[in-house]
């Protein structure tokens, strides 16, 4: 309700969806963030209402979304918060408010993974574990539109029949719920005995 002024770098946004994620309590005990009280709520998608005096990248009535920071005081589920420009993209406009929220994250992850910590390229081959789970649906389809080959692990029947109807197809689909198959065996076959280049385990 009574929210400061607009700094220099910052963004005032009106919150139109927020995504209620997991916090990582461990994550932030490591890197000595100890607060007692944690603001839920880190992924939003909204309207810019105000910028700062040196803002060149957003103006008001831009749709955007962004990740706040594990530093941050606001919550996400407030109507209006301030953000540090460099924390919000444009949002697409094609795309909804609540999925935008709900994808950011595990879109962010995926990309940092496979371009950032992997440099993934035409050719290289992956192996995204738990394919099914939003971020490996992410991942794989990133991954193949770097041109890369995919291999991923189902969990259940019905997470390799939604694998299998992903487009673009191409993805190959370990089913391991029965436990009897070997990933690693299975991943040496498909590659003709070189093995995979890249590993993403989401856990």
């Amino acid at each position: 309700e009574n929210l400061p002024a607009t700094r220099d770098h910052e963004v005032k946004v009106q919150v139109r969806a927020c995504a209620l994620s997991w916090v990582d309590t461990k994550l932030l005990s490591e890197i000595k963030l100890k607060k007692e009280l944690v603001p839920v709520g880190r992924e939003i998608s909204g309207v810019v209402l105000e910028v700062g005096s040196k803002v060149t990248f957003f103006q008001p009535d831009d749709e955007v979304v962004g990740i706040l920071p594990l530093d941050s005081e606001e919550s996400g589920v407030c109507e209006v918060i301030l953000v540090h420009e460099h924390y919000l993209v444009h949002k697409p406009e094609k795309v909804c408010w609540a999925e935008a929220a709900g994808t950011v994250r595990d879109g962010l992850r995926a990309y940092t993974a496979l371009h950032y910590l992997s440099q993934v390229s035409p050719g290289s081959s992956v192996l995204v574990l738990d394919g099914a789970s939003p971020f490996g649906t992410i991942a794989i389809q990133l991954a193949q539109h770097r041109g890369a080959k995919v291999i991923s692990t189902a969990h259940s029947l019905e997470d390799k029949q939604y694998l299998e109807r992903l487009r673009p197809a191409g993805a190959r689909v370990i089913d391991v719920s029965h436990g009897k198959i070997d990933v690693a065996e299975s991943c040496l076959e498909e590659t003709g005995g070189l093995g995979v280049d890249i590993v993403l385990d989401a856990g």
